[in-house]
């Protein structure tokens, strides 16, 4: 049972690892002389970096992504109270509920960051590995939450 709740206290935190990289680390989109993100866009090559755009659409992404961190942060806590606190038997909803909900915010900030950034992006930029730390969050984040939904706590 002990390996069992550190499992998924590690793939919770896993999760709330890869939402906090994704959100903080300036690569949701690159190309060979610059990186952009939900913050700012830097220089590769002169090291100055602008503030990002201020469109509505990009502040829906960052809003999402804070939320699903909150989110996440807010499971994690209340996992461990619900721990001490909840009867023989009974199931942790509320924290598989809060990290459900985190993961379905990352789901919805990448979606719309993927919609909506070719219309300022040029043709040749990509993708880059926070973006792509945020797509794997989502499944994580999921999973995590299901789990909790289906997890029944015993003595």
């Amino acid at each position: 049972m002990l390996l069992l709740l550190l499992g998924i206290v590690f793939l919770h935190v896993a999760a709330l690892v890869l939402l906090f990289v994704s959100t903080i680390v300036s690569v949701w989109r690159q190309n060979g002389s610059y990186t952009a993100d939900l913050w700012q866009n830097c220089s590769i090559t002169g090291g100055a970096c602008l503030t990002g755009s201020t469109d509505v659409w990009i502040q829906t992404v960052q809003a999402l992504m804070i939320l699903s961190i909150i989110f996440s942060f807010l499971a994690l806590i209340l996992f461990f109270c619900q721990l001490f606190t909840l009867q023989k038997g009974g199931r942790f909803f509320l924290t598989g509920t809060f990290q459900i909900l985190a993961s379905l915010f990352v789901m919805s900030g990448a979606i719309i960051y993927t919609v909506m950034s070719p219309q300022w992006a040029s043709p040749k930029d990509s993708f880059g590995y926070s973006y792509i730390l945020a797509w794997v969050a989502f499944p994580l984040a999921l999973i995590s939450g299901l789990i909790y939904v289906i997890l029944r706590k015993r003595e």
